[in-house]
C-alpha cells in the first residue's frame, strides 16, 4: 500500500492501517499504560508503522511519560575549555544511554541561570545538571532551590558540580586543597612575594581557590598584600588586563598565581608584551590543567583536575536512582610542574 499523502504520518493513520484502537497503537509505539498489548496486535502495529514510515512525535511522548529522552547541561561559558571538558565527559555518558543533550551558557549571570533552568524544566528533561560554580548570593540560592524542588517533585533528577546550597547529588573539585598545594609548591621554590589574578569572589570557585592559596601561605608565615590581588572577569581577557594592572603596580610578586588556566594564558600574553620573561622574571601558575596549557610557551605549571571524569561522574549521578541520602564525591587536585615556574633568583 502506498504511503499516505502529506508531510507527516500520524499515529491515528498507523492505528487505522493496523486495525487497532489509537490507545493500543500509542502503547506499542510510545510506551506507557498498564495494559500489556497482545503479541499479534503489537506486530500488526509495528508492521504498519514500518510500511507508513511513521516517526514518533517526541513532544507527545514527553507528555505521556512525564520525561523526555533529553538532559540539560547548564554551564557558565561553553567556550571556556574547563566547561568544554566537563561537558564532554557528561555527554559521553549521555550517549551511552541514548540521550540527547541540551547545552546552555549563562555567562555567569545568576538570574539567567535560574531562567534557563526554568525553561528546561518546562521541557521535562530526564535530568538537569549545573556544571558551573555556585554563587555567593542568597537570593539566587532561594530561587534556584524553589525551581528545582518543583522539578524534582515531578520526577526530574538534578546533579551539580562545585559547591551549591542545594540538597542534591554533588561532585566537588578540591579547589581549596589544589590551591594550597600550589602555594606550597611555589614556597618550596623559594618565592616569598606573590601576586594573584582571581575571578569575582561572588563565584565560589574563585573564592575557594583564593582562600586555599592565601591560607597555605599564611600557615608558613607569608601574606599576600591587598594590592597584589586583582579581581577581574573569569576569562583570558580578565587574566590579561589583571596582569597589566599588576605590572603597572610594579609586579608585587616574583610568582603569579592565576585561579584558572584561561586567565593564566592571558597573563602570559601580558607579561610577554611588557618584556617580562617567564619564568626568569616572574613564575606563572594556573589551575585546571586544560589540554592546551602543556603546549604553551613556556608550558604552564598548573593544578590538575580530571575534568572529563568529573563530567562523567555528575552525569552518572543524575541518571542513576536517587539514594536516601545526598551523594557527595570529591575529586582530588594535584600540582603538575612545567616550565612556567622556576626557583626564585636571588
Amino acid at each position: 500500500m502506498a504511503r499516505p499523502a502529506g508531510p507527516h504520518v500520524t499515529l491515528d493513520q498507523v492505528a487505522r492501517k493496523a486495525g487497532v484502537s489509537l490507545a493500543t497503537a500509542s502503547r506499542v509505539l510510545n510506551g506507557g499504560g498498564q495494559r500489556r498489548v497482545k503479541d499479534d496486535l503489537r506486530e500488526r502495529v509495528l508492521e504498519s508503522a514500518r510500511e507508513l514510515d511513521y516517526v514518533a512525535n517526541a513532544h507527545a511522548q514527553t507528555l505521556a511519560r512525564a520525561t523526555s529522552n533529553t538532559v540539560g547541561l547548564v554551564t557558565h561559558d561553553v567556550s571556556d575549555p574547563y566547561f568544554g571538558c566537563l561537558a564532554r565527559g557528561a555527554m559521553r555518558v549521555a550517549m551511552d544511554h541514548d540521550l540527547m543533550v541540551i547545552l546552555s551558557s549563562t555567562f555567569r549571570d545568576p538570574q539567567r541561570e535560574i531562567a534557563y533552568v526554568s525553561a528546561l524544566r518546562a521541557q521535562r528533561p530526564r535530568a538537569i545538571l549545573l556544571l558551573g560554580s555556585g554563587f555567593e548570593d542568597r537570593s539566587y540560592s532561594r530561587s534556584m532551590r524553589s525551581v528545582l524542588t518543583s522539578y524534582r517533585r515531578a520526577g526530574g533528577r538534578v546533579a551539580v558540580v562545585s559547591q551549591h546550597d542545594l540538597s542534591v547529588d554533588t561532585v566537588l573539585p578540591d579547589n581549596r586543597g589544589g590551591a594550597a598545594a600550589m602555594a606550597n609548591e611555589l614556597l618550596d621554590l623559594g618565592h616569598r612575594r606573590f601576586a594573584v589574578v582571581t575571578g569575582p569572589r561572588k563565584l565560589r570557585t574563585a573564592k575557594y581557590r583564593l582562600e586555599g592559596f592565601a591560607d597555605a601561605l599564611s600557615r608558613r608565615g607569608v601574606k599576600v598584600s591587598d594590592d597584589a590581588v586583582i579581581e577581574t572577569e573569569f576569562s583570558q581577557h580578565g587574566g590579561y588586563t589583571g596582569t597589566l594592572e599588576l605590572i603597572r603596580r610594579g609586579m608585587p610578586g616574583t610568582a603569579l598565581f592565576c585561579v584558572t588556566d584561561v586567565m593564566a594564558i592571558g597573563a602570559l600574553q601580558a607579561l610577554r608584551e611588557q618584556g617580562l620573561v617567564v619564568p626568569k622574571d616572574v613564575s606563572v601558575a594556573g589551575f585546571d590543567d586544560i589540554p592546551v596549557v602543556q603546549h604553551l610557551n613556556p608550558p604552564l605549571t598548573t593544578v590538575h583536575l580530571p575534568l572529563e571524569e568529573i563530567g562523567e561522574r555528575v552525569m552518572s549521578f543524575a541518571l542513576t536512582a536517587a539514594s536516601a541520602r545526598r551523594r557527595v564525591e570529591t575529586f582530588d587536585a594535584k600540582v603538575v610542574v612545567r616550565e612556567s615556574t622556576a626557583r626564585r633568583r636571588r
